[in-house]
């Protein structure tokens, strides 16, 4: 008996064995036929809540059957950790060609007959970057028409399980689950599959990976676009290959594809800014010995002979300039002429990028047919949780149905509490900032006289000035206060959007990204701008300093200028904010994955199904691409709007991007669960905050290069105060920096020792001497060199201006290729309609049908003579 009972549970063991071998990396029902178009599922926990869940889950997926949906439920006994339910979700044909009307789902009428463009005569140098035509070119080019139950027999529709595509299906599939009811509570209607997850009743809502990434699908059947995107565009050895941009909208959907096209042509074009960023360097570094400031610091006989006033109150000793030495040279590297070159240039390129991306956006769209999507149909239908919070209804005036509204009062009410809350975060970023700048002032003093007492420091004193040891920890810490309060702020960002409960999809998105983007803004802009345009600025001079809080002096910049402190600024912000980006979205969801799949490594993998293994992915989310663009956009920002400092930056962002571009395809393709297609026919606002950052770029760049850098004092030095016509810039130096009778010092400034009893000291200003009838007041080379700057900023702006502008007219925004191929297509597509209509009414007056006037044939027969005529 005991051994038939073995025998028994062998073959229940070997029965499940054997089901699950036929369901293994399956995407099929068990009958091997209806597709999974979407997984739900649940953990039947015995809890208080228990009965409630069960409830809402028996209403919902009785309601989901009633809207034609056909379900099939995996046990939990059959799941890996014998806990999890998993309800298979599959659309029949009926319920697709309703929704796909619905949708305004454009699908194929007549292969394109319009000849492809003429073949690129660089098309045999760039072959090494080419992908193969399958890959780049997974279906062939159709004329389009949106789905009509009606005009079925109009359609190429060889095969009802194919015609729509995998993401198409999940598109509809999740359509009815945002809007399926399941009970009354509260006296409220409640539905969606998001209100169900929130509340815990089902645990994932996911459509399925068509195979394993690594490799493909036993089943004939399947596609395995999975691995092919996986082989030839998310492995980063395969940095170098264009990106297969139609496979990936075929698989993920417009609007994760127009985000790769985007990032992939914002790469290219970085390509031309980093190579001329770094002509700018090589340029600043190979004339890095003929600088004639950074001699005159360095010679024994100048520099060395020159003493500066201390840089802290009683603490800090006289120093000789020459201890600058090294720093004075480095600043050459990024302060020369070269850096107004580039500024110009960069305005130049921003609105080329700019102008290049809408032809490109133009060209997707025809290829995509987006030409005819209405964001109005599509993104502009209520938000089920709109639908859901607003009990109280009006009538519309346009379609006269009842919809649900806010009332005025709620609204204001709810945006004073987000205005307040967004206020409050921007304040404390504020604040974040001063105390860094407190910090930056407090430990100024401690680095000065410890660098001019420790003696193990003389070696690298030269190069680790107190300005510059200063000014990278302050950057290291303004760094870490970024990643809190970004933590944190992203959350308060959610919640109060939700909070205002916004009507449309797309004001949810505008909204979020406006809050998210000026937090961001003022998040990672505000040091830089400090160091940029206050730093130094308000110094005051030797015995009349001014002073933060009346207890923090100001600080002073570098004898040889505050830009390179802003590069060093720059250069951590930015360096840092890659990195880290880099490892939270490679390295976090790659250990969350290998947690998660830990218990089923020792299972046979023919009961490991392919809805368990999609369920242990991570979830990418409605918000995924949003915190993508914004990533992009912030690193827009530092090589747009401080790139006068830094010519480095767009090769910086060159290759953080080429490393992104991978990243992003390697864990959306390996590390997450498939996420619903989506439509989108252009980034969206993101477009707009590029257009205003340009604009800023140009504005910023040019204050950068009349007030941050020292080209403005030393030209106006070179033609108007240099006495050596043979050595036009020898004197500047001496004459760049005041003189300061250290008997004037108040008891409050004066150092505590003066062993070698030094009369004067200099500072870095222009003023007269103490000798003169207006002792330390600004001399009128102060007030050329401003007018000067003044006036450099006005030209500046108004050529890249003027310039941008004219650019910006000159190129069309849809290229005229593109614009002839629309018109073709349209009146093709019309054509192909009307022939279609012509014929049934043919056939209907053939078969005698009253209504089918002749009056009716003649009226259908004109309009195909005028659409020819058109």
């Amino acid at each position: 008996q005991q051994s038939g009972r073995k025998y028994n549970l062998f073959l229940k063991r070997r029965l499940r064995i054997d089901k699950r071998h036929q369901s293994k990396d399956s995407i099929f029902f068990r009958d091997g036929v209806r597709r999974i178009d979407f997984v739900l599922s649940y953990v039947d926990d015995l809890n208080k809540e228990w009965e409630k869940k069960l409830e809402r889950r028996k209403e919902f997926e009785s309601n989901l059957q009633k809207a034609g949906l056909e379900l099939e439920t995996e046990d939990k006994k059959e799941s890996e950790d014998g806990k999890i339910f998993f309800v298979k979700i599959h659309a029949p044909w009926e319920v697709l060609i309703t929704y796909a009307e619905v949708l305004n789902i454009k699908v194929p009428i007549r292969e394109n007959d319009i000849p492809p463009t003429v073949e690129n005569p660089l098309d045999c140098v760039l072959f090494p970057f080419r992908l193969p035509e399958k890959v780049m070119h997974p279906e062939p080019d159709y004329f389009t028409a949106p789905f009509s139950k009606d005009k079925q027999e109009l359609y190429l529709i060889n095969d009802e399980s194919t015609f729509f595509s995998p993401s198409m299906r999940n598109r509809i599939v999740n359509y009815i689950l945002t809007r399926c009811p399941y009970g009354t509570e509260e006296g409220k209607k409640k539905f969606g599959i998001k209100r169900l997850l929130n509340n815990g009743t089902y645990t994932a809502a996911y459509p399925l990976h068509d195979c394993q990434y690594w490799k493909k699908a036993s089943d004939p059947n399947c596609d395995s676009e999975r691995h092919t995107l996986y082989m030839e565009w998310a492995r980063f050895l395969r940095f170098y290959k264009e990106q297969p941009l139609d496979l990936i909208r075929k698989y993920y959907g417009e609007k994760i594809g127009i985000y790769f096209a985007w990032l992939g042509f914002y790469t290219e074009m970085l390509f031309l800014a980093a190579v001329v960023g770094l002509i700018c360097f090589l340029y600043g570094l190979f004339t890095m010995d003929e600088n004639m400031s950074s001699k005159e610091i360095c010679d024994p006989s100048i520099g060395g002979e020159i003493i500066m006033c201390p840089l802290c109150d009683r603490d800090c000793e006289y120093w000789r300039l020459n201890t600058t030495c090294e720093s004075s040279q480095y600043s050459h590297l990024f302060d020369n002429v070269a850096t107004l070159f580039f500024a110009i240039f960069m305005g130049i390129w921003v609105t080329l990028f700019l102008e290049f991306w809408k032809r490109r956006q133009a060209k997707l769209k025809y290829e995509w047919d987006l030409v005819d999507f209405e964001e109005e149909q599509q993104q502009l239908q209520l938000r089920p949780e709109y639908e859901a919070k607003c009990t109280q209804k009006k009538k519309n005036p346009i379609t006269q149905e009842m919809e649900p509204y806010l009332p005025l009062t709620s609204q204001a009410v709810r945006f004073c509490i987000s205005g307040a809350t967004v206020l409050f975060w921007v304040s404390l970023i504020i604040a974040s900032m001063i105390a860094v700048i407190v910090y930056r002032l407090a430990v100024y003093a401690a680095f000065a006289s410890l660098m001019e007492n420790t003696q193990t420091l003389q070696p690298i004193s030269g190069v680790l000035t107190p300005q510059l040891a200063t000014s990278v920890t302050a950057s290291c810490l303004n760094f870490i206060i970024i990643m809190i309060l970004n933590f944190f702020y992203e959350r308060i960002a959610i919640w109060i959007t939700d909070m205002e409960i916004p009507r449309t999809h797309m004001e949810y998105e505008n909204r979020l990204t406006m809050k998210m983007f000026l937090f961001q803004f003022v998040n990672y802009y505000s040091s830089c701008f400090y160091v940029a345009f206050f730093k130094g600025k308000f110094v005051g001079y030797p015995g009349a300093y001014t002073y933060m809080f009346n207890r923090w002096r100001n600080e002073e910049c570098d004898p040889a200028g505050c830009l390179i402190e802003l590069t060093t600024q720059l250069t951590i912000v930015m360096a840092g904010k890659q990195i880290w980006g880099n490892i939270q979205e490679a390295i976090v969801p790659w250990i969350c994955n290998w947690w998660g799949r830990r218990k089923a490594r020792n299972n046979p993998e023919n009961l490991y199904s392919r809805w368990e293994q999609d369920h242990d992915l991570q979830t990418f989310g409605p918000l995924g691409l949003f915190y993508e663009y914004l990533e992009m956009v912030i690193q827009f920002g530092f090589i747009t709007l401080f790139v006068a400092s830094f010519p480095l930056a767009p090769l910086l962002a060159l290759m953080n991007n080429i490393l992104e571009i991978r990243v992003d395809s390697w864990k959306l393709t390996t590390q997450y669960r498939r996420p619903v297609a989506a439509k989108a026919h252009s980034i969206g606002v993101w477009q707009e905050i590029l257009n205003g950052m340009a604009i800023l770029s140009v504005v910023t760049n040019a204050f950068i290069v009349a007030f941050t850098s020292d080209m403005i004092p030393r030209l106006v030095y070179y033609y108007a105060y240099s006495e050596n016509e043979d050595s036009p810039m020898s004197g500047y130096i001496n004459n760049s920096l005041s003189v300061f009778q250290i008997s004037d010092f108040p008891e409050r400034n004066e150092p505590k020792e003066n062993p070698e009893n030094f009369v004067i000291c200099r500072y870095r200003d222009y003023r007269y001497p103490p000798d003169h009838e207006k002792r330390y007041l600004h001399t009128m080379q102060f007030w050329h060199i401003l007018a000067a700057k003044m006036a450099f900023i006005i030209i500046m702006e108004h050529v890249v201006f003027i310039v941008k502008f004219f650019v910006a007219w000159m190129i069309p925004d849809v290229p005229a290729d593109v614009k002839a191929k629309i018109k073709r297509e349209k009146y093709l597509t019309q054509k192909i309609l009307h022939e279609y209509e012509l014929e049934k009414l043919k056939e209907r007056l053939c078969q005698g049908d009253k209504r089918a006037t002749e009056k009716e044939f003649i009226a259908t027969e004109g309009r195909m003579e005028l659409s020819r005529a058109m």
